[in-house]
């Protein structure tokens, strides 16, 4: 007589359909959850933005700088010239103004864009289709 272990073809089928299943609903709230984590992150950064150009304005005779200046002064460090959390930033000082974004680097690393000028105030990005329905440039709460 056969003395035969194991599964049956059949039941590895039902077990990967099992599996197959639960991934299929796992894996979006995954995403969305990095997204959320990415686009907190994102404000975070920006408010750091925030805090380096008002240093640099007090030891710069009264202006604001760009990315590059704010690394080269060390007060930021330079993972902000590349993506960073799945956020790209950039800033354009210009004398004593300037303006900090960050953009998604696509659309699986975050779901809005942000920016901040020199009041320090972080908001949804002003282009529409980078910020909630009707919150495009209100402040980020």
């Amino acid at each position: 007589m056969k003395n035969s272990k194991g599964f049956s073809l059949l039941e590895l089928l039902i077990v990967v359909a099992i599996i197959l299943i639960i991934a299929t609903i796992a894996i979006p709230s995954l995403l969305r959850s990095r997204q959320a984590a990415n686009e907190s992150a994102a404000v975070a950064n920006l408010r750091t933005i925030n805090t380096a150009e008002v240093t640099y304005l007090s030891s710069s005779g009264g202006n604001y700088g760009a990315i590059t200046d704010l690394i080269a002064a060390r007060l930021l460090d330079d993972t902000f010239t590349g993506t960073k959390a799945g956020y790209n930033y950039t800033v354009d000082a210009v004398g004593s103004d300037y303006t900090a974004e960050a953009t998604p680097a696509s659309a699986n690393t975050g779901r809005y864009g942000y920016y901040s000028v020199p009041d320090a105030v972080v908001r949804y990005s002003t282009n529409v289709s980078l910020a909630p329905a009707g919150q495009d440039g209100r402040s980020v709460q």
